[in-house]
């Protein structure tokens, strides 16, 4: 009870101001917030399962990419055909945080260990990938006549397009370089609280933070820089909107 009496009055704030500033996302956030709720209680109970049946780990990590995929398509709002590329950027960003880290045997082998790792890659790479898209949608909007003038003098669309995309990679890598650089100053990431709340060493949870971390800027770089790949050619030869 006093847990959703402290999330109302969070919410509240929230809605408050950004009503204040007349910044139209009251309705997406409401939204946003129930679907979190029910869909914690629900994955509660499915990852629960999951860990107590460690040959469903390799089908739930598959919606959750295809879950995260989708999203990244609304969100970059340039249609369905874009899901596919988008899906993919997702599942390689992740692929290549989670492989060398089971290769490497960095972290303890079983389903309790690598589902929560590799979930924490997926949203990552989901973040990226969507945050990459969009950025690049929006800069081809209001620069279309940059990209025009680089197609008049014989660029292909993916040429037309390459500064503009390699703003939008370096934009959605912000948030998790600063992630990073201000860990146990500025936040104190999850993993590292929960691992020190479970009764793990300093050192231990200090370890799997860094490799979370780590892990995370491989998943975005990869995911941002290939959905630039893979939209550029669409996006290079007509204007977003248009």
């Amino acid at each position: 009870m006093r847990t959703a009496l402290a999330g109302a009055l969070l919410l509240g704030v929230f809605l408050a101001v950004t009503g204040a500033a007349r910044v139209r996302v009251r309705r997406d956030t409401a939204v946003a917030v129930l679907r979190a709720a029910v869909q914690l209680v629900a994955v509660a109970v499915v990852i629960a399962w999951v860990f107590r049946h460690p040959g469903a780990a390799a089908a739930y990590l598959v919606v959750m990419v295809a879950v995260a995929g989708w999203t990244a398509t609304r969100r970059v709002g340039l249609g369905t055909a874009t899901a596919a590329p988008l899906t993919l950027a997702v599942l390689a960003g992740a692929a290549t945080a989670v492989l060398p880290v089971v290769a490497s045997g960095a972290l303890a082998p079983g389903t309790p260990t690598l589902v929560p790792f590799a979930a924490q890659m997926i949203g990552g790479a989901m973040s990226a990938t969507a945050v990459t898209g969009l950025r690049l949608r929006d800069d081809l909007r209001t620069g279309w006549d940059v990209v025009e003038g680089w197609l008049a003098l014989g660029a292909t669309g993916r040429q037309a397009v390459a500064e503009h995309a390699r703003v939008a990679v370096g934009r959605a890598l912000v948030p998790g370089i600063d992630q990073t650089r201000s860990a146990g100053l500025v936040t104190l990431p999850g993993a590292f609280v929960g691992l020190l709340l479970g009764g793990a060493g300093p050192a231990q949870a200090a370890q799997v933070q860094l490799l979370v971390l780590v892990g995370l800027l491989a998943a975005q770089a990869v995911a941002g820089v290939l959905t630039t790949t893979l939209l550029a050619g669409r996006l290079g030869r007509t204007r977003p909107g248009s």
